[in-house]
């Protein structure tokens, strides 16, 4: 199946046209920037590191941060697919799909809890404890799935 995925004309364009890389791993980029940039700064906001923003401000960039999650799928499928075999067998490929898989499950109960726990008024809402406890987790899953990301390209 994997092999098959590598002889379409969409795992050819990547692999071997001279712009077919360049501009999915662009694409990557800026979709790693929006959904880890927006739900990363809401969990450090969330654990109270900027006090001056308020919690509320991320409920409307949620919806941001879930186009940014299906430009990375898209153009991660583009890219995957182009080295199928490879990366089906690849340690620090499979941690990453599942760090992103868990951090954008987070993600969404995060945004639910924030709903519930944030009043859309200018009043100071304290956040729960396990609501931190799930934005700590959640940075820590972005965090290693950047550097598992990273690592693909090493180990092998």
């Amino acid at each position: 199946m994997f092999s098959t995925l590598e002889t379409t004309e969409l795992a050819t364009w990547v692999a071997v046209s001279l712009w077919g890389y360049p501009i999915m791993l662009s694409l990557h980029v800026m979709g790693l920037a929006v959904v880890v940039g927006i739900f990363s700064m809401r969990d450090l906001c969330l654990l109270g590191l900027f006090p001056g923003i308020r919690p509320s401000t991320f409920l409307g960039l949620g919806k941001l941060g879930w186009v940014g999650f299906i430009v990375n799928a898209l153009s991660g499928f583009a890219l995957f697919s182009s080295q199928a075999t490879v990366f089906v067998t690849s340690v620090p490929f499979l941690v990453k799909i599942v760090c992103i898989v868990a951090g954008m499950v987070l993600a969404g109960v995060i945004q639910s809890r924030l709903r519930a726990e944030v009043a859309l008024s200018d009043a100071v809402v304290a956040i729960s404890k396990s609501t931190k406890i799930i934005a700590s987790i959640s940075l820590m899953l972005w965090l290693a799935a950047i550097i598992a990301g990273r690592l693909i390209a090493y180990i092998i």
